[in-house]
């Protein structure tokens, strides 16, 4: 199975930032040195494949994301782990760096896969938080904040309660929660409160969504990384992690200018959400990417086990506030494809879902980013 390790590493404390020259020699340095190693030896004897790499440094250090086919988690990690550990130690002008974090970051289709393949009497636990928590436990390391003991849960939950002003666009009613005056109808007649959303769940949805911005941002970077040179998502080699979570029967259409006009379209959503004012979504391609920031959260949640009844409520009531309809969803349908251009589509107001119209306003009243207006995805 594949997986994405990411390596969070960073000079010794004390050591100036590095300037923007040498950030360009840390990057040609490690790249050199990931490019001489094909594959890792695991814990037990199992080869680790290296498929892709990505290196993003910064003033403080190098944030590594290392792609490997491997036969479980716990072997991804311990092998990316020793590995980076070896290069830095091979370096000389990183011979001093440290490993601030080494872990596997799992998406829905990955953590599915995964849970799915496990099975026998010596499998790993289901649960994903638990497994990385007995593995860390056999090498006798610190357990890092994943979630994997009941206090860490608590600490991420408070932390990620305390992000929710930050979603400024989206307040606790979006999340289900309503105050008194909000159950109450025009005609001062009160709603049940029965289906009201707890105000700590809508907290705890709203500062996970926020929190996952980065996420999604940082892989949209990523796989337009990753992209490269390809003609389009379908003819890439390498692993994505957000680009192949659209509908795949578009995949030859998804080319690198694509994938920047999501970005970008990707960077004014997430800034309106974030900003007081926040009114609707502006174009299909939103709609799409507003999926991925959800999918993305609820695994974020998942991955801490903070995925309660109550968080899917809160995060249920923000789609069917947000969301005006669910028209984007049939493009994940491929008896849909083409039905938009269909004799029926206009009478039931469907509007067109090609490719090329998702960056277009569904509206006079809305606006997409100067960037995006142009439909075209060909270069």
């Amino acid at each position: 199975m594949s997986y994405a390790v990411t390596v969070d590493t960073s000079q010794p404390n004390g050591t100036p930032e590095l300037d923007e020259l040498q950030r360009a020699g840390v990057i040609h340095l490690l790249r050199e040195a990931f490019d001489a190693v094909e594959a890792i030896e695991g814990e037990d004897g199992e080869v680790v494949e290296i498929t892709d790499t990505f290196i993003g440094v910064h003033p403080e250090g190098a944030l590594l994301k290392v792609f490997v086919d491997a036969v479980s988690l716990e072997n991804a990690e311990a092998a990316v782990g020793a590995l980076v550990a070896e290069l830095l130690e091979g370096c000389e002008p990183l011979a001093e760096w440290l490993i601030n974090s080494c872990e596997v970051q799992l998406h829905v289709d990955s953590a599915k896969e995964s849970l799915e393949a496990a099975g026998g009497p010596d499998a790993p636990a289901p649960d994903l938080a638990a497994r990385a928590a007995a593995h860390r436990k056999s090498r006798q390391e610190p357990v890092s904040q994943t979630g994997t003991t009941e206090e860490e849960r608590e600490e991420m939950r408070a932390r990620l309660q305390a992000l929710a002003p930050q979603l400024a666009g989206a307040g606790p009613a979006t999340f289900g929660y309503l105050t008194a005056e909000d159950l109450e109808d025009e005609d001062g007649e009160e709603f049940d409160e029965e289906f009201n959303v707890a105000r700590e769940d809508a907290e705890l949805a709203a500062g996970a969504l926020f929190y996952s911005i980065d996420i999604l941002l940082d892989e949209l970077f990523e796989d337009l990384d990753t992209l490269g040179d390809s003609p389009s998502v379908a003819h890439c080699d390498g692993g994505l992690l957000q680009l192949e979570e659209l509908p795949p029967q578009f995949a030859h259409l998804y080319t690198p200018l694509f994938a920047r006009q999501l970005l970008v379209t990707a960077v004014d959503l997430t800034g309106r959400l974030s900003r007081p004012g926040f009114a609707q979504l502006s174009s299909v391609a939103e709609e799409l990417l507003l999926r991925l920031l959800l999918e993305t959260t609820e695994v974020t949640l998942d991955l801490h086990g903070l995925l309660d009844d109550g968080a899917k409520e809160a995060l249920g009531s923000f789609r069917e506030n947000v969301y005006e309809d669910l028209d984007h969803e049939w493009l994940y349908e491929l008896a849909m494809d083409g039905f938009d251009q269909s004799p029926g589509a206009e009478a039931l107001g469907v509007a067109p879902m090609s490719v090329d119209a998702w960056f277009t306003p569904f509206n006079a009243e809305r606006s997409v980013h100067p960037y995006a207006s142009n439909c075209s995805s060909d270069e």
